[in-house]
């Protein structure tokens, strides 16, 4: 039993890696976070919770032109006034606050130091993220991997409706055990989990639509058992984000 257990494991560690090498070559490498500094990493980290990245972009090109990219300038703007700006991405109000909350937070605890939160283990890190308003679990570890540089695989929606129709995660798959299989599954290298992550987010928009997967296209197709016109139609319920997924 315990070899059948090793056999299995082996046998998804090394359909993860297919996966990857089939994406990239496909692809090509996603140059992820698209953003000029590590605190733009992180406003559009929040401001794309809930919404499409295109949306996130528009408010982030507001923040940009009236001068609140950094830190300080976020924390002293008045609330109101960021609402506004920030309306593009979506639940302003909501993201307003977040990322209030945020930049005097991370005043308050680090000393307005992204390097001070970045020196904690990633338990450590990722329990002061989750605490904070705003910040849930993928955007937490959005942070971490794509600001901070640690292994930590983002298990989103994208992520878990490729794995899942793959019949390597389950329809229900929580975002938790999605990661923890993709922890157990890969090597802990950031920067494996950086280009994986945005490679598997490109083949879900492309292909592997929420309610219809054209498998034939996508280049992960081939590694289904039996490709039919059944396979192809989906109707999944994962607990996802509607606005995010297409």
């Amino acid at each position: 039993m315990h070899l059948a257990t090793e056999k299995a494991e082996a046998a998804a560690g090394e359909m993860l890696r297919r996966f990857y090498a089939t994406l990239l070559e496909s692809f090509g490498p996603q140059g992820w976070w698209p953003a000029r500094t590590r605190w733009e990493v992180i406003l559009g980290a929040i401001l794309t919770q809930n919404t499409t990245w295109r949306n996130a972009t528009l408010a982030l090109k507001n923040l940009r032109k009236a001068g609140l990219l950094a830190q300080r300038s976020l924390r002293q703007v008045p609330l109101g006034d960021l609402e506004q700006l920030v309306r593009p991405a979506g639940f302003y109000r909501q993201k307003a606050r977040a990322l209030h909350n945020f930049a005097n937070w991370i005043d308050r605890a680090h000393g307005g130091s992204l390097d001070s939160l970045f020196s904690l283990s990633v338990d450590q890190a990722r329990a002061q993220l989750l605490a904070l308003n705003g910040i849930g679990p993928e955007t937490a570890d959005a942070i971490l991997l794509y600001c901070g540089r640690q292994p930590v695989f983002v298990a989103d929606a994208y992520t878990r409706r490729i794995l899942s129709r793959h019949r390597l995660l389950s329809e229900s798959a929580s975002y938790d055990s999605a990661q923890q299989f993709l922890h157990q599954h890969l090597p802990p290298e950031e920067a494996l989990f950086n280009e994986f992550h945005a490679l598997l987010v490109e083949a879900a928009k492309r292909f592997c639509h929420r309610n219809v997967a054209r498998c034939e296209e996508c280049p992960l197709g081939k590694y289904l058992e039996k490709p039919s016109a059944k396979s192809r139609q989906f109707t999944v319920t994962m607990g996802c984000q509607p606005s995010t997924v297409s």
